[in-house]
Parts: structure tokens; sequence; C-alpha cells
């Protein structure tokens, strides 16, 4: 026993810094927060991108400027390819997550919001939220980074952020998937069940808005249509360190003000 504590002891500390540090850097092809250079856009002549996107995120507003919604972006980097003037491009900013549905659209360089929840809420889930996962018809790809949360690298229990089997148990529901018909009615209990106050967060392109499915008479436009969403968490599927970071702005852990190169402000559960 003695061998294996002290070989435990030799390999440190195995979970990131963030966010007392700087955030992880993301790997070259990582597709993040988009950037839309409205010089470089030919105008509403132009239907390239528009016409190569999966799920019509990309529309030209009554004004003329294109638009991007990162609550129906699949982040496919289908549109940054095909423009012939390079007029969309993909940072590697994680940032995306967002506590208004409007915020999740792009129309040029846009820094991300702050995200604001209510005060109440913020001093009683600020050290312990309690969460409890809906799979509601997804794919399993939102799942699967939603769970890579509770790894030694992310850690999730750190900052008092826990998954639970029981939704009495839960302070929230954290649902992926486009809420299919089947499961329309099981979300819908769930929710129910959770005490009051409770928090809401779609998280995956299906969830926020039906993704792929999103015009499928079987599947939801967007868990919005059925509750009051606190976060959205944009992505197919979004990374974990998109997950984390919304998760912890939106109890008030880390702020926006910086770059996710640069420091962040350290974590305090003051």
């Amino acid at each position: 026993m003695i061998h294996s504590l002290l070989a435990r002891y030799h390999q440190g500390n195995h979970t990131i810094g963030y966010p007392e540090e700087p955030a992880p850097e993301m790997p070259a092809r990582y597709c993040g927060r988009p950037i839309i250079d409205q010089k470089q856009c030919q105008g509403i002549e132009c239907t390239i991108c528009r016409d190569c996107c999966p799920t019509v995120a990309l529309q030209r507003e009554p004004s003329g400027l294109l638009s991007l919604d990162m609550g129906r972006c699949l982040f496919c980097g289908s549109c940054e390819q095909h423009c012939p003037q390079d007029a969309i491009t993909f940072s590697r900013d994680f940032r995306l997550a967002a506590a208004d549905r409007n915020d999740l659209m792009i129309r040029a360089v846009q820094p991300p919001i702050n995200i604001h929840l209510d005060q109440l809420r913020r001093q009683l889930f600020r050290r312990s939220l309690k969460l409890r996962q809906v799979s509601a018809g997804g794919c399993n790809a939102c799942e699967a980074d939603t769970n890579v949360l509770g790894t030694i690298v992310y850690d999730l229990g750190r900052f008092g952020i826990q998954f639970v089997a029981s939704p009495r148990h839960a302070d929230g529901i954290l649902v992926t998937g486009p809420v299919t018909s089947n499961m329309k009615e099981a979300l819908l209990e769930t929710y129910t069940a959770i005490p009051e106050p409770k928090i809401v967060i779609a998280t995956g392109a299906c969830a926020v808005s039906g993704g792929l499915f999103c015009d499928h008479p079987e599947a939801s436009a967007g868990l919005d249509q059925l509750l009051p969403v606190d976060l959205y968490v944009p992505g197919c599927p979004p990374h974990p360190m998109t997950i984390l970071e919304g998760l912890l702005q939106m109890l008030g852990l880390v702020s926006r003000v910086t770059a996710p190169a640069q420091r962040i402000t350290s974590i305090s559960l003051s």
C-alpha cells in the first residue's frame, strides 16, 4: 500500500489548472467562435456559404449583414472552406455558451458576453450544484463530452458541480439531444420532479435549436420551446471546455474580461 501511495504522490496533479491558470490551447483543427468579416463578404448576391450550410445557420439579415446562428451551427467548417472571400473564419475561442438565445448570433468579430444568473440562484448554487442529465434522443456525442467532465483532467466535482441519478436530488437539468416525441414526456416529468428554484441547460446544437432535425416533425425546434432555458451551450458536440466554461460563467466563478489564452479570474467560492 505504501508503495502505491508514494507512486501516486510522485505522479502529481493531473487536473488542468483552469480557471486559476490560463486555459489549455485548443487543437489547430478546432473550430471555435466564428468571426465574420462583413467587408470581405460579397453581399446579397452571393449565397455560397448559405447553400453549403447543412442547418441553414447562415442568413442574410434585412440590413444586408450576414449572420451566423451558433445555436444551429454544427461547426463543420464548410462555410469557411467554400467562401471565396474568406469572410468567415472559425477561431479557437471555446467560450461559446450564452444565457440569451440572441447572444448566439454572430455578425462580426464579437467578444463573448458574460452570463448572468439571478442573484438568488447564484447564492444557492455557487458552491454546490447538482444536475440531472437527460439524453432526449441524442446521438451520444454531447453525452460523451459531458461525461468527460467527470474525469481526472477536468474534475467537475472540484467546483461543487456533480451529476446525480434522481431529479429529486438535483438543482437543475442538463439536456442533450433534439427532444424527440418519444422523450418529450419523460423530459417534462423529470423537469417537474426537480424542486424550485431550478436551472435548465441546453447542451449541443440539437438541444439548442433542433440541430440537423430542426424541421423534423418528430423533434422539437429547441429546448426553449418546451422549458425556460438558463444556459445555451452550442456545438456538435460542444468541447468539454465549452461546457465547463459555460457552467462556471453561469455560477459567476470565471470572467470573460480576458482572452482565453491569458489568465482568467481566479475561482472564488466565498
